[in-house]
């Protein structure tokens, strides 16, 4: 794994790399039934399983393969896993906490597959596979109750451990790197990396953290209150690979926030906004040659790295982004002078005035 790494360092040192696109719209296309969820091996399950996502890695794999087969056809150099719900917590919903080991040992099974089929086909353009670990469908910093502010459905242990089981898989099933995203509550990420962590240290292994934060309002601040630049101060002490944004807006009102982003963080940059904002009925207008038109200019100005699509991005859209970010040279990393940098929801540094 480590000369893996080497290798992702090199190229991302090279050029921007390119991530996939909408898993979840990509489905959505397909107009999948209950009977494509449920496969012959859940086909008596008693509760209803359309929307499962997750769920199609084990009873559709084809479905899956192909989507990821797609993006990388559009040129992406890193595509995620079909895992972004795969923990024991969010497969509560279907009652199917039990499978949620088994998911994400599959799903990175079957990323890991395509990817290798593609390097194969363009040894000068390797592919890489990225363990999506999503946000999971609770909040350790706010209360679902408005009448009891202390109420929490979960714990800090609970949701580490469902972390840790999520994790496990997605290294048993070969995937290169840990992408903990769409980030709204920065207590469920910190659980979440520490999940990681007591992963890596118990298997001997490390794989490189990609941490993205999804911003809730335009004034940039994540569900649980903090700024971009708060959230980046919290998790800086996991020394990420890339530290970024997703989901949220467009990329036209994610700007100012990847600005500020940019400016602070001595890491990399992953940017994968959606397809602009959803219009009354939910959908994604913006065409592909408008997101790509926007990201240009990002990557022209030195914002990014890493850059691909979230909601409502398809192949066409990836590929549109690969084409605009084509021979631009991605973003230097700075370094920055030693201060104390803390955070509650808003940022504060401390620096020494002698200096």
């Amino acid at each position: 794994m480590s000369g893996k790494l080497e290798l992702l360092n090199k190229l991302a040192a090279e050029r921007i790399l390119v991530m996939d696109g909408a898993m979840g719209t990509m489905i959505q296309k397909r107009k999948l039934q209950e009977a494509d969820y449920r496969g012959e091996r859940f086909k008596d399950w008693p509760s209803d399983l359309k929307g499962n996502n997750d769920l199609l890695v084990l009873t559709n794999p084809d479905v899956i393969a192909d989507i990821h087969a797609a993006f990388l056809e559009a040129g992406a150099d890193i595509i995620e896993t079909d895992t972004f719900n795969g923990t024991s917590i969010s497969m509560a919903d279907y009652d199917m906490q039990a499978l949620a080991r088994e998911i994400n040992v599959e799903g990175a099974r079957l990323a890991r597959r395509v990817a290798d089929e593609w390097t194969a086909r363009t040894p000068d353009k390797p592919r890489f596979v990225a363990g999506s670990v999503g946000p999971t469908n609770k909040t350790l910093s706010v209360s679902p109750d408005v009448n009891n502010p202390g109420f929490r459905e979960v714990n800090f242990d609970d949701v580490v451990a469902a972390y840790e089981e999520q994790v496990d898989g997605l290294i048993d099933g070969g995937v290169d790197i840990i992408l903990i995203e769409t980030v709204f509550d920065t207590l469920n990420a910190k659980a979440a990396i520490f999940a990681t962590e007591n992963v890596f240290e118990a298997r001997g292994t490390r794989l490189p953290i990609m941490l993205s934060c999804t911003v809730t309002d335009m004034s940039g601040r994540n569900l649980s209150g903090q700024t971009v630049e708060a959230f980046w101060y919290s998790v800086r002490h996991a020394k990420p690979f890339t530290i970024g944004l997703n989901c949220a807006f467009g990329a036209e009102h994610l700007r100012p926030h990847a600005v500020t982003l940019s400016a602070i963080a001595d890491a990399r940059i992953a940017i994968y906004p959606n397809a602009g904002l959803p219009n009354e009925m939910g959908e994604y207008d913006e065409t592909p040659e408008v997101t790509g038109g926007h990201l240009k200019e990002w990557a022209e100005e030195g914002l990014l790295n890493i850059v691909g699509g979230c909601c409502g991005t398809t192949p066409e859209h990836i590929a549109a982004i690969a084409k605009a970010v084509e021979g631009v040279a991605p973003r230097k990393v700075p370094k920055h002078k030693p201060a104390m940098r803390l955070s509650g929801i808003d940022p504060i540094t401390i620096i020494n005035a002698a200096e």
